[in-house]
């Protein structure tokens, strides 16, 4: 049906139209968005809120891709089932850029209890974030060199944004106790914002949210809350809320209290039109809610 539907709809960039971006995440979108500006049209295909991990291509989503001239995701598995779909893109020889792929092997986190073997929210760690930023203007450039300019212009501004944010980020961090910084949340998906601030984290469900908690995990994880006087958990925003509610259930059925600390931005930003739809303005909400509901 794929390869039906992009041999019925070809690509042909019309004379002086812009460079057109296709990218799967709200993150991704952002990003690309900050490097071209007006210079380029970025079509995302998910929206706020929507998860990666389950998300399915639909006939729209492949018009877009197959239309593009430029195609970026996010890689490591995270949008799991895309995968067939950019298979088939570099089948027809549109060419496309996992982020994943600028990273060093350090720089990723493994883990064996997800496809890849690795853990795929790399977006957390701002020092990867910075990485990616600089290669990926880099390959816009080879892409679409007209906007060379634009892009360096923009790479330079928002890599000093992101170094300012990492110290503010530290600034507001260091006000938390260190005993303090267990980070409780639907799924695992702050491996790489605990490794970069100092964070124990924990997810009642894998890295995927293709994965259910049970109940084992449930009461586990409320031991250990219960354990190390953990004051909130957390849920997220493109996850169900139910298995945390589950989760604070087990601990006061204990005779203890959590409380739900908040929502945090996970595997999508907020409403474009807010700053939580920026990743700067995703970032500093949640080290903000973190902070305030942990001390």
């Amino acid at each position: 049906m794929l390869m039906a539907l992009v041999a019925c709809k070809p690509s042909v960039k019309k004379e002086n139209s812009k460079f057109t971006v296709v990218t799967t995440t709200t993150m991704i979108t952002d990003l690309v968005k900050v490097l071209g500006g007006d210079a380029i049209e970025v079509k995302g295909i998910m929206g706020a809120g929507v998860d990666p991990h389950l998300y399915k291509a639909s006939e729209g989503d492949v018009t877009k891709l197959s239309s593009a001239d430029l195609i970026i995701y996010n890689g490591l598995h995270l949008e799991g089932k895309l995968v067939d779909v950019f298979e088939k893109m570099n089948q027809i020889g549109k060419e496309t850029i996992a982020l994943g792929d600028f990273l060093a092997h350090d720089q990723i986190i493994n883990s064996e209890l997800f496809a890849s073997s690795h853990d795929p929210h790399i977006w957390f760690s701002i020092n990867n974030w910075q990485t990616i930023t600089e290669k990926l203007m880099l390959s816009l450039i080879k892409a679409d060199p007209e906007n060379t300019a634009i892009y360096q212009k923009n790479g330079k501004s928002y890599l000093e944004e992101l170094e300012t944010l990492k110290i503010e980020m530290n600034t507001i961090i260091t006000t938390l106790p260190k005993e303090k910084r267990i980070l409780v949340t639907a799924h695992d998906a702050f491996s790489y914002f605990g490794k970069e601030f100092g964070f124990e984290v924990v997810g009642l469900q894998g890295l995927s949210t293709a994965t259910e908690a049970g109940v084992k995990d449930v009461q586990r994880i409320s031991e250990f809350i219960i354990t190390n006087k953990i004051k909130a958990i957390f849920v997220e925003s493109s996850v169900p809320k139910r298995t945390v509610e589950a989760l604070q259930a087990s601990v006061q059925s204990k005779g203890h209290q959590v409380n739900i600390g908040g929502q945090l931005f996970s595997d999508a930003l907020g409403d474009p039109l807010k700053e939580t739809g920026k990743y700067i303005g995703m970032y500093r909400y949640n080290v903000n809610t973190i902070v305030h509901a942990l001390k």
